[in-house]
C-alpha cells in the first residue's frame, strides 16, 4: 500500500513540474521569448509648414525585454534633408536576463525647407545595423517672413 501511494505521489509531482515548464514556456513565449522586436516610428506633427519643429518617437515593439541586439544600441538618425544625428548612451554591460532593453526614444528636428523628407531610424551596435524604421514628413512652404 505503502508504493502505490509513493508511486501516486511521484506521477502528480511529475505531472506538477510539466506545468511548470509548460506554464515557464507559455509566459516567455508571452513576454517574446528569444525574439527579435521590431522598430516603429511616429512623427508629429507629420505635416507641417517651413520652418517645422518635428518630434520623431520611436517604439521598440514586441520581443524579448533581454533582446542583445537591441540593449544599448548607437542610434543613427537621417532626416532626408541632408543632416545626420548620432546618439549614443553609456550603459552597464550587458547581462542576459537582467539587462533591459529601452522601449521608446524620441528626439526633436527642425525643418528649414519644404519637401517630404523620409526620417529613418538606425538601430546600430558597433558597424552593424540591427534595427531599422522610417517615416516620411511632408513640410509645406511657410509664409514670407514681414507677412
Amino acid at each position: 500500500m505503502h508504493y502505490k501511494s509513493g508511486l501516486a505521489q511521484a506521477c502528480v509531482l511529475a505531472f506538477s513540474a510539466i506545468l511548470l515548464v509548460s506554464q515557464d514556456s507559455l509566459l516567455a513565449r508571452e513576454q517574446g521569448g528569444n525574439k527579435k522586436p521590431s522598430l516603429s516610428l511616429k512623427a508629429s506633427p507629420s505635416i507641417a509648414f517651413a520652418p517645422a519643429r518635428v518630434v520623431v518617437a520611436a517604439e521598440v515593439k514586441g520581443g524579448s525585454n533581454d533582446f542583445e541586439d537591441f540593449y544599448c544600441p548607437t542610434l543613427e538618425w537621417e532626416w532626408g534633408d541632408l543632416t545626420t544625428s548620432t546618439a549614443e548612451a553609456d550603459c552597464d554591460p550587458y547581462s542576459p536576463g537582467k539587462s533591459e532593453i529601452k522601449r521608446r526614444y524620441t528626439i526633436e528636428h527642425r525643418f528649414k525647407n519644404a519637401g517630404s523628407f523620409r526620417v529613418v531610424l538606425r538601430f546600430k551596435k558597433g558597424d552593424k545595423v540591427v534595427g531599422s524604421a522610417n517615416t516620411t514628413i511632408q513640410v509645406r512652404a511657410g509664409l514670407e517672413p514681414g507677412f
